[in-house]
């Protein structure tokens, strides 16, 4: 059905196209939604299915920018598609979109280049009134719709660039999506090399990290329980958040829990759900390990916050996945750095580009329990270094990786784009 919308066509609005809102795993995008807003920026949210977790962050409900969801699967509106695709047939941009998508579809004969097709079409067809730009987060299948709706439209568009969009995306997609967009950024200086080495234009992508509004995070406390492992009834509470998939690499974190010392106090606490979950929780029987791990599944960011709060060390294992998919700069490291929660994570994608290792945090390799183990029993038998490395991270993430200039600057770019935008007729 047509999404009614809640501006007006003389209004200079930009589509913000995501996989899905909300999402508890994308506060970042949430974060930027909502900054952008406040400072007046008409957005409209458009989702490509809807959501699934069944609790919400704050941050979510505080946005009032409307949504409009697109079919997830064609087959399931079949009339509200058909609709569409018979209206995109009539555009002048049909010929420029058609010749994009079967070329893409060439190279990637799938029912999901199928699907993202279809589901540009149903944009094009009900695009609210105003709307005169069109931005996407992630590289992948969100800005395949943006682009060929834009073709269609022949409005401009730009993307935000995350992690495994850029690492899984076949380098002729990015290439020819880099050089149709007006602009992108990305939130990682390896993200941002790796782009503009592919872009025909230098400049299009800039870095822009997320950073935090720490106006949402409580001060630090001002010192934690000395825990030390010698205490059975007081463990040293790790702490890791992250969906439970592969490159997150929870099975890598649970061997090196293993090889701790047996007289070690210590309890391994997970937030977060996603696909490996039950394989993990059978791995920590397996290995012995279930009667000092806490699973406690999504959680929003105050139930989340709360932990970072309680907890002694933040783990976070992350490696590259056998798909290429790796993590960019994990925010769930910026927010325990936030609560001087110190540290230990591997040296991997852009997480030096925040932790300096042995001053603000500990890294060791990616893939390698004996090295995660052995820094996992020095620190928690080390209050005082815990205590020290968490101080210089808090310090560091709060000086230099605040959100407000990152939103300054899109608002910038938003601005002077909508100024020469026309709003699609």
């Amino acid at each position: 059905m047509p999404f009614g919308g809640g501006g007006t066509a003389a209004g200079r609005r930009v589509a913000v196209i995501v996989k899905g809102w909300p999402r508890l795993s994308e506060t970042f995008i949430a974060q930027e939604v909502l900054g952008l807003e406040r400072r007046g920026l008409d957005q409209v949210i458009v989702s490509l299915r809807r959501p699934t977790d069944r609790a919400m962050h704050d941050l979510n409900r505080q946005v009032r920018a409307p949504v409009l969801y697109l079919p997830e699967y064609l087959h399931e509106e079949p009339v509200r598609v058909a609709r569409a695709v018979a209206a995109a047939l009539r555009r002048p941009g049909r010929g420029r979109a058609l010749a994009a998508w079967l070329a893409d579809l060439r190279r990637d004969p799938t029912r999901n280049r199928v699907r993202r097709f279809g589901q540009a079409c149903v944009l094009a067809a009900e695009l609210p009134p105003g709307v005169a730009w069109l931005h996407t987060h992630f590289l992948h299948t969100p800005a395949s719709v943006a682009r060929y709706a834009a073709l269609l439209t022949g409005l401009p568009w730009s993307f935000s660039a995350h992690a495994k969009d850029i690492w899984t995306s076949p380098e002729w997609e990015k290439r020819a999506k880099l050089a149709e967009c007006r602009w992108g950024v990305t939130c990682t200086a390896e993200g941002h090399a790796h782009l503009e080495a592919l872009t025909p234009a230098p400049g299009r992508v800039e870095l822009v990290y997320h950073g935090l509004d720490f106006a949402r995070f409580p001060e630090p406390p001002q010192a934690r329980p000395p825990r030390d492992g010698r205490d059975p009834a007081d463990p040293v509470v790790l702490l890791s958040v992250g969906r439970a998939v592969e490159k997150k690499g929870f099975d890598t974190l649970l061997d090196a829990l293993a090889r701790l010392p047996d007289g070690l106090a210590w309890r391994w606490e997970h937030v977060g759900g996603g696909e490996r979950l039950a394989a993990l929780k059978e791995r920590a029987a397996a290995l012995g390990l279930a009667p000092r791990v806490t699973w406690l599944g999504a959680q929003a960011q105050d139930a989340v916050i709360a932990r970072y709060a309680a907890a002694d060390l933040f783990v976070l294992p992350s490696r590259r996945a056998r798909d290429g998919d790796q993590d960019g700069l994990p925010n769930v490291l910026m927010e325990a750095q936030a609560l001087a929660l110190p540290c230990l994570a591997t040296r991997m994608a852009a997480i030096p580009e925040l932790i300096e290792d042995g001053t603000t945090g500990v890294l060791v390799p990616p893939d390698d329990p004996a090295a995660l183990a052995a820094a996992l029993a020095a620190l928690i038998a080390d209050p005082a270094r815990r205590a020290a490395l968490g101080r210089a991270g808090c310090a560091r993430v709060r000086r230099d990786f605040g959100c407000d200039a990152g939103i300054d600057g899109l608002m910038a770019r938003f601005t002077a784009g909508l100024a020469h935008a026309t709003p699609d007729a």
